[in-house]
């Protein structure tokens, strides 16, 4: 199976993907009976004071069992919102993961120290994954050592995948055109494995496809 963690496209594939949502794309699907796997979280882009509302709503669809992980959502110093009003947002966010025991996509842009500062923390019991993960080697050693999954999409540290730990790994398109199998390929070639060995994806999404 290859396993499609994060994306933004809406495609038809015999794989699993797990798409994500914006907020109106969320109540479309919530009132819809249409299948699939998806997430839904406020992005740091969008983490606007305004956003505080929308937070009945995330826990409403969340419940939903379609809705299989939280985020987007994470910290990111480009964003024009502060970074004290985007921390505020991530951590109702977190709290949402964590009650209802649904993983969390994280995006993440220049604020690792702070992000690694908030999970010692909170101290999770939920998988947080960090997503579109181009960081160098020096970075992958020390998120892994606290505790993240890392997900490689189009553009990727060979070095970083590399070191990551199988069960540590997953594959994602994000928002490129790129097959999905395609970026499974590239990776096995690094890792020197088989693509089955890939397995991250397979096991974090069976149980919702059983």
């Amino acid at each position: 199976m290859f396993v499609d963690i994060h994306s933004h496209k809406d495609t038809l594939t015999d794989n699993p993907i797990i798409r994500n949502l914006t907020s109106s794309e969320a109540e479309i699907i919530f009132s819809s009976k249409k299948k699939g796997l998806f997430s839904v979280g406020i992005h740091p882009w969008f983490a606007g004071e305004d956003y505080f509302e929308l937070m009945p709503l995330l826990e409403k669809w969340l419940k939903d069992p379609r809705f299989v992980a939280v985020g987007e959502c994470g910290l990111d110093k480009k964003s024009k919102v502060t970074l004290s009003i985007q921390q505020q947002i991530f951590e109702l966010q977190i709290a949402l993961s964590e009650k209802l025991k649904k993983p969390l996509i994280i995006h993440c842009v220049s604020c690792f120290n702070e992000l690694f500062e908030i999970k010692r923390r909170v101290n999770p019991l939920q998988t947080w994954i960090i997503h579109g993960f181009r960081g160098k080697p020096e970075l992958a050693a020390q998120t892994l050592k606290a505790g993240f999954a890392l997900s490689f999409g189009e553009y990727f540290n060979a070095e970083s995948v590399r070191i990551t730990p199988f069960e540590k790994l997953f594959v994602e398109t994000d928002e490129s055109s790129m097959l999905v199998e395609d970026i499974y390929n590239q990776i096995a070639i690094i890792k020197a494995c088989k693509i089955e060995e890939l397995s991250a994806g397979s096991n974090f999404v069976n149980k919702w496809l059983e």
